[in-house]
């Protein structure tokens, strides 16, 4: 399972055509406590790149965008009644949305790893 990463420090996770999407541990780090998570709509379709749901901070309010074109099929309902979890664990327990990706070609263009690391360095 590979993980992808973009310039705005979302990350996704594909599992099959399914994409785990979320914020890297470099963006919660940069926001401070996370306070509400605005969850897009099961069934909301998004071409890469569209803004997909909103992480308020004690210090802002982001976008997270799509990383992948596709169709949204499961939400993160914990993060409605605790969205620290975003805080306290990005990669697993606080994950943002699930997309079915209708175009896995468009993960090409995101960074790995090691890349993300650079960028974010």
């Amino acid at each position: 399972m590979t993980t992808r990463y973009t310039q705005d420090h979302e990350y996704i996770r594909l599992e099959g055509n399914i994409g785990i999407v979320g914020i890297s541990n470099y963006a919660q780090e940069q926001l401070g406590d996370i306070v509400f998570v605005e969850l897009p709509a099961i069934g909301a379709t998004f071409k890469k790149g569209d803004e997909a749901a909103v992480v308020e901070s004690v210090k802002a309010a982001s976008e997270i965008y799509a990383p992948a074109s596709g169709k949204v099929v499961e939400i993160n309902d914990a993060l409605s009644d605790e969205p620290g979890l975003i805080n306290s664990d990005p990669a697993n327990g606080g994950w943002i949305f699930k997309i079915e990706v209708s175009d896995s070609g468009e993960l090409d263009s995101l960074m790995d790893e090691a890349a993300y690391a650079d960028h974010t360095a």
